[in-house]
């Protein structure tokens, strides 16, 4: 993952993928801003709709389902009932059977980023929980790649 600085100048064309959300009343905590435990909550159904929209992912009949094994968060602005979210995703890289995504929260009207996460997806047999021998599915790892973003190395 980028280090903190370079993820506070994220932009929405950083990003292969947006989903909008509409926040909720319910989503606001004490403290009139949307709770941390939401912000899990949509990173993880933007990455599940990509995967159904475009990998041919489906929850009941896939041979392959997922594990998220890893999930962090950075916070940089609030957002809170009444506000349209854009959550963006990207897969920073693709193992043999692992994926990990960096998905972003901006407000709708705002250019600023709100939050920067990752998630890292462990692709398992249904049968054995076990990441296959073979790895992920071929038409989970084609639509993966349509929005892998190839990061270059830095110089020293």
């Amino acid at each position: 993952m980028a280090d903190l600085e370079q993820l506070k100048t994220r932009t929405r064309a950083d990003y292969r993928y947006i989903l909008e959300y509409r926040t909720r009343w319910s989503d606001n905590d004490m403290y009139a801003h949307m709770n941390n435990s939401i912000y899990n909550h949509l990173y993880d159904s933007v990455l599940n709709a990509y995967l159904i929209e475009h990998c041919g992912f489906d929850l009941n009949t896939s041979p392959q389902h997922s594990r998220v094994v890893h999930s962090h968060n950075d916070y940089f602005a609030p957002i809170s009932f009444p506000a349209c979210a854009e959550l963006a995703l990207r897969v920073n890289r693709i193992g043999n059977s692992s994926v990990t995504y960096e998905i972003a929260l901006f407000e709708k009207g705002q250019e600023a980023v709100k939050s920067v996460g990752e998630f890292v997806q462990v692709f398992v047999t249904r049968e054995t929980g076990r990441p296959s021998p073979q790895g992920m599915e071929p038409n989970m790892r084609r639509g993966l790649e349509r929005i892998l973003v190839k990061s270059i190395p830095s110089k020293l």
